[in-house]
């Protein structure tokens, strides 16, 4: 078959080239490549074959196709070449602009990769391995509990997203940033719709996401911009209510949403101009504009609030909400400051819980132990630690952990059990203690024998610098060693060693390295916790845009 093959006679071809050489190549059209036939023009006209484009039938030949052929690419009989030459600066342009791009999408790879990380650790009830916690708040600053793992998880992914996102368009971003609200809306479409009709954040990433467009000015997203909106308005009717009654309400009669309906309607307007429905573009761009105006702050106000000691931003946003009522914008700062304080106390004694957390390991699911369950247990009179390893062993079940502990056999063996996580976590102290400590030229074998002796790092480096030392010194025997050894169990006992060891799941070393820490923290920043973020738009953009288009229609009416 090979034979047959390789005496079967290739297509010759003419192929009339014209541009950067003219004339007539004769080709093997089941032999010759793009780059072959690219060197032979390059060089019929005295050129670089780097800087000679290829354009047959109206498409580019591009080199990078693998074994392909130039019949592969229909290139015929008689086929017109069009062969143009660019400059170098143009080439150069083009590598710079493909490796930008690369960059680009690897950044947003990783965007994604790092928000499902997180969301997917802070749901699930693990032990989060950072210094942080991520919980789900309403406009409040209360805690909300969704029902399932996965609905926690697609809500949390999608809010880091969306955060990630504003980050982006506050910088002018707006490329990316579309990108990170489409995967943020992805996010949330895994979510329990009835759970999301609730809530205003997949509204207000609809609005992002048409701002987006608006920003870039892709006139070509027109009639998905139009679905959109109509989506984000439909959304807010459910869960601020209509003409935003319930909302209000619940904000005791503030006017958080105005500064989102100014961008809405402005939206709406541009979309409805574009569509040729000049009635109602006008309709909702005077909405927009009263809106617009009513978040005007007044400067007398403004100074009264700034003399009390508050910063611009925070006085700008406590009128607007508040309908540039001073007193009100002064209650609200009072309460808002009072919020914060709680917050962080929240927020303190929930790290004190995470690191207690810590201290129990994870259950065979690596979960973390429930501390709610473990007040009930020690309230009964059991010890706090080996309730907790009750807990652990048996995934935080109430009543297995019970049983156990009331059980003598079982009991003792959850004190091995916690005996064993104390022995490891002082081994790997006193590892680090002695590479330190050899790391600073110490001869290893004194090292070891000297931190036998102290048992910490400190009182190890004075004997070792000490010059009275002497060599039996680091010779003593006895039961200085304890630190190092492990306890004594029965040949029985070594299966449930290594079992605990399994259970305590990767180290911290290990789970930095999977993690992408850099872009883990980065999206971390992003969530501030401010529960007012989504509302406190600065409307400058907006205004202008609104005076822009009324003119436009001023001008297409006259």
């Amino acid at each position: 078959m090979e034979a047959e093959q390789s005496t079967k006679p290739s297509t010759v071809a003419k192929l009339k080239v014209g541009g950067a050489y003219s004339g007539v190549l004769e080709v093997e059209l089941d032999v010759w490549t793009v780059p072959m036939l690219r060197e032979e023009v390059a060089k019929r006209s005295n050129c670089d074959p780097m800087l000679i484009n290829l354009i047959c039938g109206g498409k580019v030949l591009k080199d990078g196709e693998g074994d392909k052929r130039l019949s592969d690419f229909g290139v015929k009989n008689n086929s017109k070449i069009l062969a143009t030459r660019v400059s170098a600066e143009t080439i150069a342009a083009a590598e710079r602009e493909n490796i930008a791009e690369e960059e680009r999408s690897r950044r947003l790879a990783r965007i994604k990769a790092a928000a499902d990380a997180l969301a997917k650790r802070h749901a699930d009830g693990s032990l989060p391995m950072e210094n942080f916690n991520i919980e789900l708040e309403d406009q409040s600053g209360q805690k909300v509990q969704l029902g399932s793992e996965n609905d926690r998880q697609s809500v949390m992914m999608g809010l880091m997203l969306h955060a990630n996102a504003k980050h982006l368009i506050k910088k002018e971003n707006y490329k990316d940033a579309l990108s990170v609200l489409e995967m943020g809306e992805e996010a949330f479409s895994l979510c329990d719709p009835k759970i999301l009709a609730m809530v205003d954040n997949v509204p207000i990433l609809q609005i992002d996401i048409v701002w987006c467009y608006f920003m870039l000015r892709d006139i070509t997203k027109i009639s998905s911009a139009g679905i959109r909106l109509v989506k984000a308005r439909d959304g807010f009717q459910r869960s601020h209510g209509k003409d935003s009654s319930r909302f209000i309400v619940l904000q005791e009669g503030r006017h958080l949403e105005l500064a989102l309906y100014v961008r809405l309607e402005l939206l709406e307007g541009v979309v409805a101009y574009h569509s040729g429905q000049f009635t109602k573009s006008k309709k909702a761009l005077d909405s927009a504009r009263d809106r617009y105006s009513q978040l005007q702050v007044p400067d007398e106000a403004l100074s009264v609030l700034m003399s009390m000691g508050y910063k611009e931003r925070e006085a700008k946003r406590a009128l607007r909400i508040n309908n540039q009522d001073v007193g009100r914008a002064i209650d609200f700062l009072v309460e808002n400051k009072e919020k914060i304080a709680r917050r962080v106390e929240e927020d303190i004694q929930r790290r004190n819980e995470i690191k207690e957390q810590k201290q129990y390991g994870m259950t065979p699911l690596k979960k973390a132990v429930d501390l709610k369950m473990l007040s009930n247990i020690t309230a009964l009179g059991f010890d706090k630690e080996l309730a907790a390893e009750a807990l652990r062993t048996n995934e935080n079940d109430f009543q297995k952990a019970l049983d156990d502990l009331t059980n003598p056999e079982t009991c003792s063996v959850l004190q091995f059990h916690i005996d064993s996580r104390k022995f490891k976590r002082q081994k790997r102290k006193t590892d680090a203690a002695i590479e330190e400590l050899v790391s600073m030229g110490f001869e290893r074998s004194k090292v070891v024998e000297a931190m036998q002796m102290k048992g910490t790092k400190e009182e190890a480096l004075d004997l070792l610098t000490s010059e009275s030392i002497l060599p039996d010194e680091l010779n003593v025997a006895g039961d200085v060693n304890a630190t190092t050894s492990a306890p004594q169990v029965s040949n029985g006992d070594l299966n449930e060693q290594n079992e605990v060891h399994a259970m305590e799941g990767p180290s911290e070393r290990e789970i930095a390295f999977e993690r992408d820490v850099e872009m883990e923290d980065e999206i971390a920043q992003e969530l501030t916790g401010d529960p007012f973020a989504d509302y406190d738009i600065e409307v400058a953009k907006e205004g202008e845009a609104i005076t822009e288009y009324l003119a436009l229609l001023e001008s297409v009416q006259s």
